[in-house]
């Protein structure tokens, strides 16, 4: 795989852990994932973080990882574009999506810590939450896939990709939601 290669896959099998934040968003509401409960003095995670957008954001990652492991296959080129064999490509493609809305909650666990609101900035934070959760369950379910892509060898590059993409995607999915007025500020 050519560092040009590993770079621009690193985004692409990474999409399955980006998508779900938003998808989030239009599945969210009902009850919160901490059931209004605070601790000490804070709420735990807030009304934003919600067990219908959790669920609906994972799954619809999980969905697009099989569709994208599906023109991976048609492709012919599992090998850099795809998750792996099957059913350990399966593994990959829930530990993505689910890694990232549990690193997204985790994100909201230390803004309330923090004493930030809902919908406060918190740069970096904000950015890297979910890619980190994503990245953590991968290592933790999928170690050697997640080190052949993101580490190992060319790998690297795709890591790099996407640690300068994700903010850039970050904004402008915002800023789309906040104009469709599902997100009551841009950031």
């Amino acid at each position: 795989m050519t560092p040009l290669e590993a770079a621009l896959a690193g985004v692409w099998l990474m999409i399955p852990a980006l998508v779900p934040n938003s998808a989030a968003v239009i599945f969210g509401g009902g009850t919160p994932m901490d059931f209004g409960r605070s601790w000490r003095g804070k709420r735990v995670l807030g009304d934003g973080k919600t067990w219908r957008g959790f669920f609906g954001g994972a799954l619809t990652g999980v969905v697009l990882g099989l569709i994208l492991m599906g023109v991976a296959m048609l492709l012919d080129a599992r090998e850099v574009w795809g998750y792996g064999d099957w059913p350990d490509a399966l593994l990959v493609i829930v530990a993505l999506p689910f890694g990232s809305m549990t690193g997204d909650a985790a994100g909201s666990f230390l803004k309330r810590r923090l004493g930030k609101d809902r919908g406060a900035k918190a740069p970096v934070l904000d950015q890297y939450n979910f890619v980190i959760g994503a990245l953590l369950l991968g290592l933790l379910l999928a170690p050697n896939w997640v080190l052949d892509h993101y580490y190992n060898d060319n790998g690297i590059y795709g890591l790099v990709l996407l640690l300068i993409v994700v903010p850039l995607l970050h904004r402008g999915v915002n800023i789309i939601g906040y104009k469709m007025g599902k997100k009551d500020v841009p950031w």
